[in-house]
């Protein structure tokens, strides 16, 4: 057991460490809300770690103990140099064991030749955590230009929930922030200690108010197709069969496939937004890790 005195001591280093950061070095909007302290606020450390805020209160309090999935967490959201680590893990009486790192994911190479003959539909390639893996010309038209994005914020739920552009684009953005979150939430159930998985929910969560009311709700989903009706600034309103292919050999990682019926007005538009791209010379992806 560790002592009071060595837990008040975790309580007044967590303290310290959080007042050494500013909401924009964590990713976190500024907002006009006054600070009373310096650094980020409890909630704000409690919820890109992804733990409640009563939870950390009570370890900055020297009330309760931490697991050592908890302060390897802390650690990272803190921005802890390795000796800083190793003396949080000390102060709580644990073993600094460096928990299993999920591997580089790559866009497999079945998926990336398949991507590469889908000329008429818009197609990408997403990871575990909705990383943008690879994508086709046509889901740049369709989307965005992913290659005018820093690498980092090639992410769905991201996009999904903190651009302005991309949000626009769904007629029912509720209904498909809700499948995005629901998504998450399996993978966070899959993959528990997945650390960039667990900085993602935390940066979301103080970022949209829906993302973390959603978060809460604990839904999950394993839906692998269904419609989206996208507002497009080229082709107009366009409804389009939205399916899932997951990868046979990576189940981490699958390809989302927009299309239409032969002879429908989507068809229609999926070809004209093809020409389009082609105008634009929007580039295709080769695939990326992540």
């Amino acid at each position: 057991m560790t002592s009071n005195a060595t837990l008040n001591e975790l309580g007044e280093f967590l303290k310290k460490r959080r007042s050494k950061l500013s909401p924009h070095t964590v990713g976190l909007p500024s907002t006009s809300r006054p600070r009373r302290v310096a650094g980020l606020r409890r909630e704000e450390v409690a919820q890109l770690a992804s733990i409640s805020t009563d939870y950390y209160a009570r370890l900055e309090q020297g009330r309760m103990e931490a697991s050592a999935p908890v302060l390897d967490t802390l650690a990272r959201v803190l921005h802890l140099d390795d000796d800083e680590r190793g003396h949080l893990f000390q102060l709580a009486g644990r073993t600094t064991v460096r928990t299993r790192r999920r591997g580089v994911q790559r866009v497999q190479p079945q998926l990336q030749r398949v991507l590469e003959d889908l000329t008429s539909v818009p197609a990408l390639v997403q990871g575990r955590r909705g990383d943008i893996l690879a994508w086709n010309a046509l889901a740049a038209a369709l989307v965005t230009d992913f290659s005018r994005l820093p690498e980092k914020h090639r992410n769905y739920p991201r996009l999904l929930f903190t651009d302005p552009v991309t949000r626009s684009l769904y007629a029912d953005w509720e209904t498909a922030g809700q499948a995005t979150v629901a998504r998450l939430r399996r993978a966070a159930a899959k993959c528990p200690e997945d650390h960039r998985l667990i900085a993602l929910v935390g940066e979301l969560s103080m970022r949209d108010k829906q993302f973390a009311q959603w978060w809460g709700d604990r839904r999950v989903t394993a839906r692998t197709t269904g419609t989206n009706t996208l507002i497009h600034p080229v082709v107009g309103e366009v409804t389009l069969d939205c399916d899932t292919l997951a990868s046979g050999t990576d189940p981490d990682q699958y390809m989302t496939v927009w299309s239409a019926a032969p002879g429908s007005p989507a068809h229609d538009q999926l070809r004209i937004l093809a020409s389009w791209a082609a105008d634009q010379n929007l580039p295709a992806s080769s695939g990326r890790e992540a």
